[in-house]
């Protein structure tokens, strides 16, 4: 039974989800960094959200981990690439809180230019004096918007809705992204910051994106300008905001997410964090709430539970560091299937040292994005070969490793399918290679066997066999199989010439032992018997 453990709290029902899937779940929430590193190793999956840091110390002693998931956006507290390293996969739930996210901006916007939980701070002290609290509204001015992703992009058209004029900056979205939002594209940063009288931050945490905002760039705003991010703290130097903020330059911020942010879980009585931003009375500093919705939680929570369940389960699944997949998955499902049964069969039928394999794509698959069924074809290929820990992240990495080469190629032209996927194993001294091609939507069959053509559907227990092709070899195998109860369901002959050598695949209801392949061989004429797992 794979254990997960879950160190950020989140909403019950992925934990439950989970569970109901029979899955070990331990749930310390707010663990320290130190107690995590002496129990990670029992665990074959972690899911956290922003406070637990899965950095490098942790993913050495995670000897067990097969994935890290983050339940929400980003992952700049996972260290992707020492996963990929190790085969763990990465995953996380981006478009489960993207609404939630892009609603806070849009309410902090209102909050800083109406002066709202200022004014119900005083209330609160029944201080009314609605005189202290005169702001001024949206509608008319101008919002840059840095960023204009799936979160970005919502909070355009909401801004968009209350009269604003928006601008974006966005150095990677193309120019139909800005025609379609409605909005005006920003060349450069600097425009962006010239023009705009509401700024709010919607990028990824990137070494290129730390500090995009400092000293420098904000003395390029209008006076007076406000500043919202709810997206990833040190994006913004912090003492540069604050002294301009103080410096009457930067009218008001508000700040969900910080540099460095506090624990999430300790009592105020416990706390020992401060900010010099908490001093000033014109900035807004909630902790991290961009996410907590009902809804996003639930999203998120059901969202990474299916993620992590998938991967445990050694399914193709989005994770982060794999390369993307495009398309429904679903169509690609069976030629993934295929391929990995293809690249699994020559270390179960052959034992020369592969130096290269090339991944061959014809007809219609040729025309689809077909990175994920390659690696699925090296996938089988490492597994047939013994190695348990490939996957679907680490499979090209482990290939490299062995010195073995890869090669893709694409042909739209076939003859006799409509689709064909063939893996061609090269060794010291021949070319080797299988085929095989999917009917309707999800019927795989191999069609050609080290050169041998045949229509043969790769089951869980199949005998490969080469022979002499002369009479009764057909009875004498099934009589032998008979006498050891074991009943063939399906049967497929092959042969290139009359009187050569013929191969055949026999489909079985159990597994075969040793004993039995060294009886088949002893039939005259059987010359190479071997097992083969699909």
């Amino acid at each position: 039974m794979a254990k997960i453990i879950v160190t950020d709290k989140m909403a019950p029902d992925g934990i439950e989800y989970l569970k109901s899937k029979g899955f070990e779940v331990d749930t310390p929430f707010g663990i320290s960094h130190e107690e995590l590193l002496e129990v990670i190793e029992k665990y074959d999956a972690i899911i956290v959200r922003s406070a637990t840091k899965v950095r490098k110390d942790v993913i050495e002693r995670a000897r067990n981990l097969k994935v890290a998931g983050r339940a929400g956006n980003g992952i700049d507290n996972i260290d992707v690439d020492e996963c990929t390293k190790r085969g763990i996969a990465v995953v996380n739930t981006p478009e489960g809180n993207i609404m939630a996210a892009a609603e806070m901006a849009v309410g902090m916007a209102f909050s800083i230019f109406r002066n709202i939980p200022q004014a119900h701070f005083a209330a609160k002290n029944k201080d009314f004096r609605r005189n202290k609290f005169i702001g001024e509204e949206l509608d008319g001015k101008v919002a840059g918007v840095i960023g204009v992703g799936k979160i970005g992009s919502i909070v355009a058209k909401k801004l968009l809705g209350v009269g604003m004029r928006v601008v974006g900056y966005d150095p990677y979205a193309a120019d139909d992204k800005f025609e379609q939002l409605g909005i005006s594209r920003c060349e450069t940063l600097e425009e962006l910051l010239k023009i705009s009288d509401l700024i709010t931050l919607h990028i990824p945490k990137s070494p290129q994106n730390m500090g995009l905002i400092g000293e420098k760039e904000l003395k390029m705003c209008k006076k007076g300008v406000r500043i919202v991010n709810v997206a990833r703290g040190g994006m913004i130097d912090e003492k540069a905001l604050y002294d301009a903020i103080v410096g009457g330059h930067v009218a008001a911020a508000a700040l969900d997410v910080q540099e460095v942010e506090p624990n999430f879980t300790k009592k105020p009585e416990e706390q020992d964090y401060w900010n010099p931003l908490l001093d000033l009375d014109n900035v807004v500093f909630t902790p991290h709430l961009g996410a907590s919705t009902k809804e996003a939680n639930y999203n998120v929570s059901i969202g990474v539970a299916k993620l992590v369940e998938g991967v445990l389960n050694g399914e193709l699944v989005p994770a982060v560091n794999m390369p993307p997949v495009s398309g429904d998955i679903s169509k690609l499902r069976p030629y993934i299937d295929l391929a990995e049964k293809l690249g699994s069969i020559y270390y179960q039928a052959e034992k020369d040292r592969v130096t290269k394999i090339e991944v061959i794509y014809s007809g219609d698959v040729a025309k689809m994005a077909t990175k994920a069924i390659t690696l699925s074809a090296i996938k089988g290929f490492l597994n047939s070969a013994g190695d348990p820990d490939v996957n679907y992240i680490n499979a090209e990495l482990k290939l490299k490793e062995l010195g073995v080469k890869l090669v893709e190629s694409k042909s739209s032209h076939l003859d006799k399918y409509t689709n064909l996927i063939t893996v061609k194993f090269t060794t010291a001294n021949k070319e080797q290679s299988v085929s095989g091609t999917v009917f309707a939507k999800d019927v795989i069959r191999i069609v050609d066997f080290f050169g041998y053509q045949l229509d043969f559907e790769p089951t869980p227990h199949v005998i490969a066999l080469q022979n002499v092709d002369v009479p009764g070899i057909i009875g004498k195998v099934g009589t032998l199989l008979g006498a050891n109860d074991i009943n063939i369901a399906a049967m497929q002959w092959s042969r290139n010439r009359r009187g050569e050598k013929a191969v055949s695949f026999v489909s079985v209801d159990t597994e075969i032992s040793n004993d039995i392949l060294k009886q088949l061989l002893q039939i005259d004429g059987i010359l190479k018997a071997s097992r083969l797992h699909f």
